[in-house]
């Protein structure tokens, strides 16, 4: 299992010298790769999901058990890339409201 790991405290300050710097500062991986990879890592299971639907439909699965804990891990995990996408729409739909 994956270590936890603390978290550190993230100032204003910290954000200017990141930008000035050039760098996203969280060790060089951005928003947007981040979420190209749970991206990617959801459509994993998705297609693990429909191949042991595939094989309980056509009989041949071996481990019926493990076919069920694939098909509800893709389930699970897509309810939550919809749950982050909704709270990205109206992070973004609050934002463009705020006036300056």
């Amino acid at each position: 299992m994956a270590d936890i790991q603390a978290i550190k405290p993230f100032s204003t300050a910290d954000l200017f010298k990141a930008k000035s710097i050039g760098g996203t500062g969280n060790g060089g991986v951005d928003f947007a790769q981040e979420l190209k990879n749970a991206l990617g890592d959801v459509n994993t299971l998705q297609v693990q999901s429909d191949q042991a639907m595939s094989d309980i439909a056509t009989g041949s699965v071996k481990d019926l058990h493990q076919a069920a804990i694939a098909i509800d891990k893709a389930e699970i995990s897509m309810k939550l890339m919809l749950e982050v996408r909704n709270k990205a729409l109206s992070a973004y739909k609050e934002i463009t409201r705020t006036q300056m």
